[in-house]
């Protein structure tokens, strides 16, 4: 198991954390421990205690201005991959506007479960105000977030979500279910509706794309669909290596194989580099979830027609308004708040404290030289 990173001592603490250094004193002390219970996972207790949105008893003041000088942390899933790159970008320029202090932190690797619990922890030790974070698993954070959110840190999921009693909110892409049914649709039609289909995912355990997989099975069952198979489903672990390998595998396992869809960023870009160079090009439609400027080469060279995607940086973005919004009393994550985002509008809560950012775009050869990220 990785070590807990050690702290950053360059904090400067303000009065407003003052009520929290007791707290904090007592995450420092048993920050190991808890590293130790996230890896073996939650109780059949903990869990039901998780399920429901977490509820700090406290009532939103949405006139309340908002507070200057707090410390806004964003821990990805993996720190230098392209689209948490973007993400981060925005939530930085947005904490900035905002008059705070923006820090990243996290894994080098996807699958560091135990490393994002050891920088939980870190940022709980150094006193944050708010972390935004993207869960690699929807439990093994549990125990350290709300020992962050007991210490007075208010907690935001964005990209993929923990249980909803372990963060105050989570900032979703789009509906969760908009962005499976989409995806199948958008192969569907590459491929007239027949044939066998498979799945490249990320992680085995990464909240969101377990979601979305659950809503693409459910679009495959409508009869219109009845000609198409879902035959096998692969994890690329977020590595593009993996993920390359992952893609030839699957096309040696099922020769008759006529689509994939790679519902995330590094996946669809791995499986396009593959087929851009092999003979499977124009013959196994690839569509899912990838950034313009990764997939713009691959549209135009024929390899990909259409896939599809929010703006990362945007997603960010909303993160950090959030952030400062619970920090400050505007919001409390109880359904029905309303989150003033700036320029990017306002948002309505929803069940269990979901925001929505809104619905995907669809990127093909006529459309992508409209966005760059």
């Amino acid at each position: 198991m990785p070590s807990v990173p050690a702290p950053d001592t360059s904090r400067i603490p303000s009065a407003s954390r003052a009520l929290r250094r007791t707290c904090s004193a007592l995450a420092a002390a048993t920050a190991l421990a808890l590293a130790v219970t996230a890896c073996g996972g939650t109780t059949k207790n903990s869990a039901r205690q998780d399920g429901d949105a977490a509820a700090s008893g406290a009532t939103a003041r949405p006139h309340a201005p908002l507070k200057k000088g707090l410390t806004v942390a964003f821990l990805p899933k993996q720190v230098n991959n392209p689209y948490f790159t973007v993400a981060g970008k925005g939530g930085e320029k947005a904490v900035r506007e905002l008059g705070s202090t923006y820090k990243e932190t996290g894994p080098s690797s996807a699958t560091d479960t135990a490393g994002q619990v050891g920088y939980v922890n870190t940022l709980t030790q150094q006193q944050v105000d708010a972390m935004a974070v993207s869960a690699q698993d929807p439990g093994a954070l549990c125990t350290a977030l709300k020992q962050a959110m007991r210490g007075g840190v208010k907690v935001v999921t964005f990209d993929s979500d923990t249980r909803p009693g372990c963060r105050d909110v989570f900032i979703s892409q789009a509906s969760a279910e908009a962005l499976g049914r989409t995806q199948v649709e958008l192969l569907a039609r590459q491929i007239d509706y027949k044939g066998e289909i498979a799945v490249l995912s990320a992680a085995q355990t990464a909240t969101n794309q377990n979601t979305w997989i659950g809503f693409m099975k459910k679009e495959l069952k409508k009869d219109k669909y009845r000609n198409i198979e879902l035959v096998a489903t692969a994890y690329g672990n977020d590595d593009a290596q993996t993920s390359f390998q992952q893609t030839q595998g699957l096309l040696q396992e099922h020769p008759k194989l006529a689509g994939i869809i790679s519902p995330t960023t590094v996946g669809i870009k791995a499986a396009a580099q593959y087929l851009a160079g092999s003979r499977y090009k124009g013959k196994v439609a690839l569509t899912g979830l990838g950034t313009p400027d990764d997939m713009r080469r691959y549209i135009k060279n024929g390899t990909v027609e259409a896939c599809e995607l929010w703006d990362p940086a945007r997603l960010g973005a909303l993160a950090a308004h959030a952030s400062v919004a619970l920090a400050s009393g505007r919001i409390t994550g109880a359904k029905g708040e309303k989150l003033d985002a700036g320029k990017l509008g306002t948002f309505t809560i929803g069940d269990r404290g979901v925001i929505d950012l809104g619905t995907p775009t669809v990127f093909d050869a006529r459309s992508i030289d409209r966005y760059h990220f």
